[in-house]
């Protein structure tokens, strides 16, 4: 009987979503996670459905900078280990922030504002 070779099947996706939780528990530091709600809050920032926020406020900008660049620096290592683009993974990150955002959040979509 002829032997089959195994096939290996990708998923790029299904690595990622088991591994959001883990991420954003590591670089969610106790100081940073209560600003980041803070800010939520006081609707300074919102979430987008690409993954980052979006200071609402210009004088949040600075925090939203600082934001942003962790959560791409996350979004970077993701995408290189499953060989898919940034923007997946952004995506794929944003669905599970915005799902699990507290009511009163501010969300865009499509470019317009709306509170979850």
């Amino acid at each position: 009987m002829q032997r089959i070779p195994k096939m290996t099947v990708k998923k790029p996706l299904a690595g990622i979503s088991g591994t959001i939780f883990l991420a954003l528990a590591l670089c969610a530091t106790p100081a940073w996670a209560d600003a980041l709600d803070n800010l939520r809050a006081s609707g300074m920032i919102g979430e987008t459905n690409e993954g980052y926020v979006i200071a609402r406020d210009a004088s949040a900008q600075a925090e939203v900078d600082a934001i942003n660049a962790k959560r791409k620096t996350i979004y970077q290592e993701k995408a290189t280990a499953q060989g898919i683009d940034i923007e997946q993974v952004g995506k794929v990150y944003a669905a599970e922030i915005i799902r699990k955002v507290p009511a009163g959040t501010w969300i865009q979509i499509d470019g317009q504002w709306k509170k979850k």
